[in-house]
């Protein structure tokens, strides 16, 4: 494993003269779910991917804190933006407008991190960043890292204000596709298949959410990620089982709430 000291501040460079034929890992909302994320790495080097992006809330609810940053130090990702969560969970801010049980789990986070990793969290750059020359990442939207896209509204607004043709966001847990052609703005929502791909037309905008790896929320209990292929200008979007019930009793054995155990069957 690599340090946990902040190696990706020099990333912006490692981003410049990128080679077209790149596919990207993306990773959201992770939520320290170890089994779900051990899911989705095992599958991903199953269909190959050269490097990482991370779109946030790599903690928070779950109660493998620790080991999901440690696994995605040894990513080393691409680019990587904070969420809510990291913030919170890393003493950066208070949890305003978190409800109670989001509130415990945060708090028990904190206490749960060592000093290494909370103090790398709380380092992580705010969204959005550009990647290359098709892609962006951010947490919430392009305009407000914290902001929840659920609707057409923000979504235009987002479409507006990205500068890349594909801006991949998280936060919401729910896989979704905000596209802008010709003024309009459609929406591609999740079908809940095993697999599904976005084509990036040429001259046309996008808003990807991936999906939660930790946490979906969309009915759908498997985990969820994504690769693009920039050759390809293609984004395939994947669902698989993993072990939800190692995952729950981890949560139960932490003290962490009960609900937290439970929505994870459930994916709501």
């Amino acid at each position: 494993m690599r340090s946990s000291s902040n190696w990706w501040t020099g990333s912006k460079d490692r981003t410049i003269g990128r080679p077209a034929r790149m596919r990207y890992l993306i990773l959201s909302d992770i939520h320290a779910n170890l089994e779900a994320l051990d899911a989705c790495l095992r599958d991903a080097e199953a269909h190959g991917y050269d490097e990482t992006l991370v779109l946030g809330d790599l903690v928070g609810y779950g109660a493998d804190p620790d080991a999901v940053v440690d696994r995605v130090l040894a990513l080393r990702p691409t680019a990587i933006v904070r969420g809510n969560h990291d913030k919170v969970a890393s003493g950066l801010e208070r949890p305003e407008g978190f409800n109670a049980v989001a509130r415990k789990a945060a708090q028990w986070t904190l206490e749960t991190l060592t000093p290494a990793h909370r103090d790398w969290l709380a380092a992580l750059p705010a969204g959005p960043r550009v990647v290359d020359d098709l892609v962006e990442i951010c947490h919430g939207s392009p305009f407000d890292e914290d902001t929840y896209l659920f609707d057409d509204a923000d979504a235009s607004r987002g479409l507006q204000v990205s500068v890349r043709p594909l801006c991949l966001f998280g936060h919401t847990h729910y896989p979704i596709t905000f596209v802008l052609k010709n003024d309009d703005v459609d929406v591609i929502r999740s079908e809940q298949a095993c697999a599904a791909t976005i084509e990036v037309e040429d001259g046309v905008k996008y808003l990807l959410n991936p999906g939660s790896v930790g946490q979906p929320r969309d009915g759908d209990a498997r985990a969820a990620y994504a690769i693009v292929d920039v050759a390809a200008r293609r984004v395939d979007l994947f669902r698989l089982e993993y072990d939800i019930e190692t995952a729950q009793r981890k949560i139960i054995d932490a003290g962490l709430p009960e609900p937290l155990a439970r929505r994870l069957a459930v994916g709501r």
